[in-house]
């Protein structure tokens, strides 16, 4: 397998890129300008894990929510959001060459809110107040829905696994208000509000309904607006709700401090149990069954990213986050569960970091090789 760097630079217009200052590529293109790798590979200090340190640390990159599905279902690419052209802006990382791609050019990119569509043929992202749809192939965008001038984006938006609809939450001062809104046609109706904050809405895989958080914890609501009922309270959240992969039952986070474990709450019955306790997680992922999980901690002295497997209640230390602020790491497997993706500024400005787990986890979809071959920062295996 390759190796990163720039080539034989002078040989072809890629090595001739890769030898001119970054600050000078940076220049030459907008949207749709294709980068050179900037992977690399180090030893975890703690855990002697191979770490791919995949974007450059001089430029924020930032990866979208843990619940936005944001890796292409065979795991050969990954949305991000980065600063290196100044602004804010989408990119898509390959993982096969490691080259990344420019794909907007937004006046006000929401960073939290890039997602893809299905078939992986197109992605939704947000501009300022309009939420748009653009195609991958010649990067065709449409408009499909523009906030209200006296509202503005609240925190939160994702659109459904089927793609029909997507929730948006929008504020005005100390309100929040939920958006239902139909991707083709733009239509959006409001199906909840309240004073405070509404936060990471969620649509229900399976079901017409949307789980979404607010001051005082779970909640849940139809598409029509009807049974907006509170699950449970979760005050404070240490981090997003997810739905386990059949849309039955609730994954979330409670307690606080060094007291925080892993619940779940199945909304037909109301029935609550606990899955296990965890290293104090601020935030985490389930891979594609949820058999596994994986959590960032908050914990200052012991800052790891950690493993839970769900059928022994036990965690393994896969490596250090080191980052500023662990709410921000987000860590998210890739479809086969085989590779996990979290974000850290340990090494300067936010970037985009992966972790391979082959020998450590089974696949959970049967492709063939659908993370193949690995991103150039990795060796061949034998």
């Amino acid at each position: 397998m390759r190796q990163p760097g720039p080539g034989r630079a002078g040989c072809t217009r890629r090595g001739a890129l890769a030898a001119l200052p970054f600050a000078s590529i940076l220049n030459a293109a907008d949207k749709g300008r294709v980068l050179p790798t900037e992977a690399r590979r180090y030893l975890d200090p703690a855990t002697e894990f191979p770490v791919d340190l995949l974007t450059d640390p001089a430029h924020s990159s930032v990866h979208p929510q843990p619940y936005l599905r944001s890796i292409g279902r065979r795991g050969t690419f990954f949305l991000f959001s980065s600063d290196r052209g100044g602004g804010y802006q989408a990119y898509r990382f390959e993982l096969r060459s490691g080259e990344i791609r420019q794909l907007t050019d937004a006046g006000a990119l929401a960073t939290s809110a890039l997602q893809l569509l299905p078939e992986d043929r197109a992605f939704a992202y947000i501009d300022g107040r309009v939420l748009r749809a653009a195609a991958f192939t010649g990067l065709r965008e449409r408009d499909v829905y523009r906030i209200p001038d006296d509202w503005e984006l609240g925190d939160g938006f994702t659109v459904a696994l089927d793609g029909v609809y997507a929730a948006l939450v929008e504020k005005k001062g100390a309100r929040s208000r939920l958006r239902l809104i139909n991707m083709a046609r733009g239509a959006a109706t409001t199906i909840a509000e309240a004073d405070g904050l509404i936060k990471h809405p969620i649509p229900r895989p399976r079901r017409a309904s949307v789980l979404y958080q607010r001051d005082d914890g779970l909640w849940l609501v139809n598409y029509d607006g009807q049974n907006n009922q509170r699950l449970c309270q979760v005050n404070p959240s240490p981090g997003a709700a997810l739905w386990s992969p059949d849309g039955r039952q609730v994954l979330y986070l409670s307690g606080r401090d060094r007291n925080v474990a892993l619940r779940e709450r199945t909304p037909d019955t109301q029935q609550d149990r606990l899955l296990a306790p965890t290293s104090q997680f601020v935030n985490f992922a389930r891979n594609a069954d949820g058999s596994v999980f994986v959590g960032a901690s908050g914990n200052v002295g012991s800052p790891y990213l950690l493993i839970l497997v769900r059928a022994v209640r036990r965690e393994l230390a896969i490596g250090e986050h080191k980052a500023s602020d662990p709410r921000s790491v987000a860590p998210i497997f890739s479809p086969t569960s085989q590779r996990i993706y979290f974000q850290s500024d340990r090494h300067g400005k936010p970037a985009i970091h992966s972790i391979v787990l082959d020998k450590f986890l089974e696949k959970t979809e049967t492709e063939t090789d659908p993370e193949k071959p690995d991103p150039p920062s990795e060796p061949k295996k034998s």
